[in-house]
């Protein structure tokens, strides 16, 4: 009998990251590195902790249904960063990190005597990522930002809805995501600097600008040629055909704006001759006459039913899928394949369910190794076996509201 192969390590899991700030953007950049074996190790105010603990619309037994997935893989200490022992022992938890993550106003870790020049004194190769809502500098870098204002600032909110509504929202917390997501990049290339150099610098994630880097020419459009990008509801201006369609049981969505697909497309309708239409033949005619190309399709689509209607579409190599709820996805028999939604066992919860890491890494896969944790769940690990306090120190400092 054999011994069953160790599990493969972790891509970062020789990485000690140390996560400041609460709410969404910073606490993201942590879990996407969490997710590759970082250690993550999240620093929260003694008593009342991150406000993302309550943060959801249901929460089950007065939990929140959202921490325990952007506190997965994390450590939980409590930690008063505005008192001079608070700080101190910040000081010492960082001098042994790789990465500090906040996303406070800038000027912030500066009062707290936590500048990048003093933690560097001490740890000349620590990465500090800084998430903000306008970046560490320009004159609005005091201002306060979320990101919804992000979202605004950015340009994707004016683009976003129908033509004749005021601007929406995505469903999600798109910027505070984006910010995170940047910031995480960020991340990894400054480590990866410091292999050459030795030496960590500032990661600099305004939300705005996260945002405004999904743009893709919405800024020379205008400049220089003078197109002001509008609300289009569910369709991108000149990418035809893609769009939804009626069918008998349910809209599908169709996306076949490339010449070739649109020529198979055009065959599947019975109609081959469409391909070579001048008014279709090309994306920009395509993109030019989109409307009428809409209704040549929804009147195909409008008697067929949605599951045959797919399997012919997919069989001839048309893009095309449903919009998923949440219980399609967990229905969906290629999500199990693949793994997407993966089951943990929660204390109260029971069974969870949440999105697997992404992306796969076929030799150093992500994981989901624990969910969000109580408040201060690690500080005795952390402050007794990390940075050597006796039981007797630890007790003090909680007697005295530091930790």
């Amino acid at each position: 009998m054999t011994d069953a192969p160790a599990p493969p390590a972790a891509a970062l899991d020789d990485l000690r990251v140390v996560e400041m700030g609460q709410l969404l953007a910073g606490p993201f950049c942590g879990q996407l590195l969490g997710d590759f074996g970082a250690d993550v190790i999240k620093v929260e105010p003694p008593g009342a902790g991150d406000p993302m603990r309550q943060w959801g619309r249901e929460k089950p037994h007065g939990k929140s249904l959202w921490w325990p997935i952007l506190a997965r893989n994390k450590r939980s200490v409590t930690l008063d960063l505005r008192t001079a022992e608070g700080q101190g022992l910040a000081r010492r938890l960082i001098a042994g990190a790789d990465v500090l993550v906040e996303n406070f106003r800038p000027g912030t870790l500066e009062r707290w005597g936590l500048a990048p020049e003093a933690l560097w004194a001490d740890n000349p190769g620590l990465v500090i990522t800084r998430v903000t809502g306008y970046g560490q500098d320009g004159p609005y870098a005091p201002r306060a930002g979320f990101g919804s204002v992000g979202e605004a600032m950015g340009g994707i909110r004016y683009v976003t809805g129908d033509p004749d509504k005021p601007p929406s929202r995505a469903g999600i917390s798109l910027g505070d995501e984006l910010a995170g997501t940047f910031a995480a990049l960020g991340t990894l290339v400054a480590l990866h600097a410091r292999r050459r150099t030795g030496r960590g610098q500032v990661v600099d994630a305004a939300l705005y600008e996260a945002v405004l880097a999904m743009m893709e020419s919405l800024v020379p459009e205008w400049e220089i040629a003078g197109y002001q990008r509008e609300r289009t509801g569910s369709v991108l201006p000149n990418v035809a055909p893609s769009n939804v369609y009626p069918t008998r049981d349910g809209p599908v969505l169709i996306a076949a704006n490339r010449d070739t697909i649109w020529a198979r497309l055009a065959a599947l309708m019975g109609r081959p001759e469409l391909a070579d239409d001048e008014r279709y033949a090309t994306h920009g005619a395509r993109g030019a006459n989109a409307e009428e190309l809409d209704d040549l399709i929804g009147a195909w689509t409008a008697d067929q039913e949605s599951g045959p209607l797919l399997e012919l579409l997919h069989e001839n190599g048309i893009p095309a899928g449903l919009t998923y709820r949440a219980k399609d996805m967990l229905a969906d028999p290629h999500y199990r394949a693949r793994e997407a939604i993966i089951r943990l066992a929660h204390p109260e919860f029971g069974d969870f369910p949440m999105h697997n890491v992404v992306p796969k890494l076929s030799g150093t896969p992500g994981a989901v190794r624990s969910m969000g944790p109580a408040l201060g769940e690690h500080n005795a690990e952390v402050y007794g076996t990390l940075l050597g306090l006796s039981d007797r120190d630890i007790a003090a400092l909680a007697a005295a509201g530091t930790i």
